[in-house]
C-alpha cells in the first residue's frame, strides 16, 4: 500500500465545501487536516484549484456476466465506472444463468473478485419459486434482493401478488424493485402495433412504457412495503405521477429513518422524449425516457429530497443490436463512464448544489445499503476518492470511450468537468484518462445487524 498526500484539496463532503489536506495510509484515509507534513515515501498530489469527493456509489447496474460478455463484462464496465469516478457498484442477477441462488450468487464474488477493478456486491435475483433462497439469505450477503414486478421475462418476472407478499414479508434485506406493469404495456403495444407495424418510432417508447404502468406497479410494492414493514427502495422512477408516493429526507439523519425510498437514474434526468428524434433507440430503456414534464419534476423532486439517491441503470447493448425496428431492439444503455460528469453539469447549470450531487450519488447509497466505511470523506473510512476539475472540459469520443459496446449517447458532448483521478481503497486506480492495470477492487462489507 503506498501513501497519498493530497495538498490544497477543495473537499466536498457532509454538506460541506472546505479546503484541506488529506492523507491515505494502508487504504484508508487517515487524516484530514491543514498543513499535513509529509511522511516518507509519500506521493504529494497538489490538488490546488481541484475537488476531492468520495467515489460514486452506483446501486444498479447490469455488467451481463455471466452469459452475455458480448455486450459487457465485469473487467471492461468496471474499468468504465472508474474512469467515471465510481468507485463501487451493486450489479444486477438477470444474467446467465441468472442470480437466483445462493450458490450462483458466490459464484459472481468469486468472478469479481478475478476479474472487477471497482469495488462490487451482487443482489440476489427473485423468481415466482425461490423464497426458499432468499429466506437463506445472510443479511451481509448480497446488496439486496432484487424484484422484477415488470418488464423481465420468464422466472425473474414475479407478478404474482401471492408471491410477492411472501417475498415481502419473509426478505431478510432491502427488496429494490423494478415497477411497471407487463399488461398494460402489452395492451399498449398491440395498439401501436396496429397503427404503425413494425416500425414503431422510437419517441413512442415514451408512450408505450407508460406512467400508468409505473404507477400501479410502484403502488402495489409501496402497500406491500407498509403492511409487512419491509425495507422498500424503488429504482428508477420517471413519472412525476409518482411522486406522491415518497417520503421527502433532505437530510442524511432523516435518510436513515426512512423505510421506504426511490431513486432516479442520470439519463432520465438528462433526456426527454424530445430527445428520441436525435438519439433514437439509444435512450430506449425500460422504464423509459417519457416527457419533458416528468423530467422537470424529478429534478425538482432530488431537490425536495423526495428521490433520494442518484444511479445509472447501466445496461450496454451492442451497436449492432441497437440498430433495428422497435420491437428488437433491445431497451438499455451504457452510462457508468459518463453519469457522474452528467450530475454535474446540472451544477454548472445551477440547478443542483455540488453538496446535493454529492448526497445524492455517494452518501445516500451508503446510508441507505448500510455499506460498510465508504460513501464519506472520513478518517477511518477506506479511501475511494476522486479528483475532479469543474474549469475543465472532457469530450466524450470513440476513442476515450471504454464501455466493450464501444457507444455512448453522450458521443460529441463536451461536459464542464473532469475527472482527473480515481483512486480506489488508497491506490490510484485511474489518472489522466489510463487506468492502473493492476486491481485494487474489494467485495463490500455491510453494517447490518
Amino acid at each position: 500500500m503506498i501513501i497519498l498526500l493530497f495538498k490544497n484539496a477543495t473537499i466536498v463532503n457532509e454538506n460541506q465545501i472546505f479546503e484541506s489536506d488529506l492523507l491515505v495510509e494502508n487504504g484508508r484515509i487517515t487524516k484530514i487536516a491543514n498543513d499535513i507534513k509529509a511522511p516518507t515515501d509519500c506521493r504529494v498530489i497538489d490538488a490546488t484549484g481541484k475537488h476531492l469527493i468520495p467515489g460514486m456509489i452506483d446501486d444498479q447496474v447490469h455488467f451481463r456476466e455471466p452469459g452475455l460478455t458480448h455486450k459487457g463484462e465485469i473487467k471492461t464496465e468496471s474499468k468504465a465506472a472508474i474512469a467515471g469516478g465510481i468507485t463501487t457498484y451493486m450489479e444486477m442477477p438477470n444474467v446467465n444463468p441468472q442470480t437466483t441462488t445462493l450458490q450462483a450468487l458466490e459464484e459472481k464474488y468469486a468472478r469479481a473478485l478475478d476479474k472487477s477493478f471497482a469495488n462490487y456486491a451482487f443482489y440476489l435475483g427473485a423468481t415466482n419459486d425461490n423464497i426458499h433462497e432468499i429466506r437463506k439469505l445472510d443479511p451481509n450477503q448480497a446488496c439486496g434482493v432484487k424484484i422484477f414486478m415488470g418488464a423481465s421475462t420468464g422466472n425473474m418476472l414475479v407478478d404474482s401478488e401471492k408471491t410477492l407478499a411472501k417475498i415481502f414479508a419473509d426478505c431478510p434485506v432491502l427488496i429494490a424493485t423494478h415497477c411497471e406493469d407487463t399488461p398494460m404495456i402489452a395492451q399498449l403495444e398491440e395498439i401501436y402495433r396496429n397503427k404503425y407495424g413494425e416500425n414503431i418510432p422510437m419517441h413512442e417508447h415514451a408512450r408505450i412504457r407508460s406512467s400508468e404502468a409505473c404507477l400501479k406497479s410502484s403502488q402495489l410494492a409501496v402497500e406491500l412495503a407498509k403492511e409487512y414493514g419491509t425495507n422498500l427502495h424503488v429504482l428508477h422512477l420517471t413519472t412525476a405521477d409518482e411522486l406522491y408516493q415518497f417520503e421527502p429526507a433532505k437530510t442524511l439523519e432523516e435518510l436513515v429513518n426512512k423505510q421506504i425510498t426511490t431513486e432516479v437514474c442520470i439519463h432520465h434526468l438528462f433526456f426527454n422524449r424530445n430527445d428520441y428524434e436525435r438519439l433514437g433507440s439509444q435512450i430506449k430503456c425500460n422504464p423509459a425516457v417519457k416527457e419533458e414534464d416528468d423530467q422537470r419534476a424529478l429534478i425538482r423532486a432530488v431537490k425536495d429530497g423526495i428521490i433520494d439517491i442518484i444511479a445509472t441503470d447501466h445496461a450496454p447493448h451492442t451497436w449492432n443490436e441497437k440498430q433495428t425496428t422497435y420491437f428488437n431492439v433491445p431497451s438499455g444503455l451504457p452510462l457508468v463512464q459518463h453519469a457522474l460528469l452528467s450530475a454535474f453539469e446540472f451544477y454548472h447549470r445551477g440547478i443542483f448544489s455540488l453538496e446535493l450531487v454529492i448526497q445524492k450519488a455517494c452518501h445516500a447509497p451508503a446510508v441507505r445499503y448500510q455499506v460498510k466505511d465508504r460513501g464519506f470523506i472520513r478518517e477511518g473510512f477506506w479511501a475511494d476518492l476522486v479528483l475532479i476539475d469543474l474549469q475543465s472540459t472532457e469530450t466524450v469520443m470513440k476513442n476515450n470511450i471504454f464501455y466493450k459496446c464501444a457507444w455512448s449517447p453522450f458521443e460529441g458532448y463536451t461536459f464542464s468537468t473532469s475527472i482527473n483521478m480515481t483512486v480506489l481503497n488508497g491506490n490510484v486506480a485511474f489518472e489522466n484518462g489510463e487506468h492502473c492495470e493492476q486491481r485494487f477492487a474489494q467485495r463490500l462489507e455491510f453494517d447490518r445487524r
